[in-house]
């Protein structure tokens, strides 16, 4: 998995390597989407962010129970502060975009 961060253009594209499989679904709410979420995290941490993958409604945002994002650990007040979700929750699953295509673009939100 290839994860290029552009913070400064608000995206976060995720393509996928030559022979990398695909995401599998996960066991506990069926969508791919939340796998797919963890290993971008994994990803960026190689690359050196900090950040941390959590449920949005946890942290205040008034939004779907289930969905994730990928933020960076600590106040929402840095100036440093970015998160990356995927701003077409209602309508598709990231995961499942991926897997067809082979890449996905994240929104990233400061």
């Amino acid at each position: 998995m290839n994860v290029e961060l552009d913070i400064e253009k608000g995206c976060c594209i995720v393509s996928r390597e030559l022979g990398e499989k695909n995401i599998p679904k996960s066991g506990y709410s069926g969508q791919i989407e939340t796998v797919f979420l963890y290993q971008v995290l994994k990803e960026l941490r190689k690359q050196g962010h900090d950040v941390v993958k959590k449920r949005m409604w946890k942290d205040g945002h008034m939004i779907d129970d289930e969905q994730n994002y990928i933020r960076k650990r600590g106040s929402m007040d840095s100036d440093d502060w970015f998160c990356i979700y995927n701003s077409s929750y209602a309508i598709c699953d990231a995961g499942e975009i991926y897997n067809k295509n082979g890449e996905f673009i994240l929104t990233v939100h400061r």
